[in-house]
């Protein structure tokens, strides 16, 4: 398919506002540029029963931010711990406010938004390291959370969608916790691919190669390979045994080929796996919901994909309403 027309116009739009090369901009201005795109891009009027909390994490606290359909506060709801993308190094819970929103609205689900450390201050393995102990963490505390532990899902988009399945891998290696699903939005599971959708697409299309080399330098230490399994989860040995999946990769991203063979050696597996490619789409699509509309199908679509995975019902109210 083309490219989506609101798509492009953003692309044409962010190509000529952007000043300096990608790969030059210091952290501080690449937080600066994608929370001002978010912030004009996305729609964060989902209405949202939100709460901020600080937990302990291993050595310092984790923030997290909770979210629940204003008529379903009060419920014990499954549960999607959420980490945001952003290329471990610009992304931070206000980036995703509006994407957070619209799958708990989706899904009737709360989801559990975890601001973890970010690159360069933070290199690997922190932000992975965070991830593990914020999951924990959520699900040793459900019942405070008023989420059902049994119900409990990990997801994210981009590099936290690569965050999510490396949870997904560490609670199976290590005796837990339980995750029910895994929620895989157009994840980077394989930093070293050079080849197939990286190179078709890998200027142009939102993200530049220089921008994610430079990304990828800032998080990663020297002595860590690429093809470490908790950076590159493709690149596990064993993918068996892992939690279902919903796996979503858009068209014009450089990061479609990945997620789709990470989606094959799941089924290959035998790990219960729903894939879906939005056709003329670019990555970071499905949060822009005012920039590019199908972001809100995007949402409803995963939303959906949740409830029947997790067996969730909508309230009566808001089945008439929709």
């Amino acid at each position: 398919m083309p490219l989506d027309r609101r798509a492009e116009r953003l692309l044409a739009m962010l190509g000529a506002t952007r000043g300096e090369s990608d790969a030059a901009q210091t952290p501080a201005v690449r937080r600066e540029a994608l929370r001002t795109l978010a912030r004009a891009g996305d729609d964060a009027s989902s209405p949202s029963w939100i709460e901020e909390r600080r937990i302990s994490g291993r050595k310092h606290p984790i923030g997290l931010r909770l979210y629940a359909p204003l008529d379903a506060a009060r419920d014990i709801l499954p549960g999607l711990v959420f980490f945001h993308g952003g290329g471990w190094v610009a992304g931070d819970l206000d980036t995703h406010d509006g994407l957070c929103r619209r799958l708990a609205l989706a899904a009737n689900c709360r989801v559990i938004a975890v601001d973890y450390r970010r690159a360069p201050e933070h290199p690997f393995p922190a932000a992975l390291n965070d991830a593990i102990a914020a999951t924990a963490w959520i699900a040793a505390h459900a019942a405070e959370l008023r989420v059902d532990g049994a119900r409990l899902a990990v997801g994210g988009d981009s590099v936290g969608g690569g965050l999510a399945a490396g949870v997904a891998q560490a609670a199976r290696d290590n005796g837990g916790p339980r995750i029910a699903l895994q929620v895989l939005i157009c994840p980077i599971l394989d930093v070293g691919r050079a080849t197939g959708s990286r190179a078709q697409l890998g200027d142009g299309y939102f993200i530049s190669r220089a921008a994610f080399a430079r990304d990828l330098d800032a998080y990663l230490k020297p002595c860590v390979q690429a093809d470490d399994p908790r950076l590159s989860p493709l690149h596990a040995d064993d993918v068996s045994r892992l939690p279902p999946a919903i796996l979503h990769t858009a068209e014009f991203d450089p990061f479609r080929d990945e997620g789709e063979a990470y989606a094959e050696r799941l089924r290959a597996a035998g790990v219960a796996i729903e894939a879906t490619r939005h056709m003329g789409q670019i990555h970071y699509f499905y949060a822009l919901a005012r920039a590019i509309p199908a972001a809100r199908g995007a949402a409803e679509l995963i939303g959906a994909q949740m409830r029947h995975a997790l067996r969730i019902a909508m309230p009566a109210q808001r089945t008439r309403a929709a």
